[in-house]
């Protein structure tokens, strides 16, 4: 009986980078927070740098999504 270890781990891919997609807008939503009620500028840059991690990650999962596509298993 083989296993098809293909599906689970392009399944388990894709919902790694789903997680790390919420995961950085809870720590953007987390560091606007603390950046309205701090006077401290370091939550501004970790605001930005989360988000652009948002952006690099769905640029990211619409790519492999595409490759995705070419790969039958």
């Amino acid at each position: 009986m083989e296993l098809d270890t293909n599906m689970s781990l392009k399944a388990f891919h894709i919902f790694f980078i789903v997680i790390s997609i919420l995961f950085s807008l809870g720590f953007a939503y987390w560091s606007y927070n603390m950046m309205n009620k701090s006077t401290d500028s370091s939550y501004l840059y970790y605001f930005i740098l989360s988000l652009l991690l948002v952006i690099g990650l769905v640029f990211y999962g619409i790519n492999f999504l595409k490759k995705l596509k070419n790969i039958h298993s």
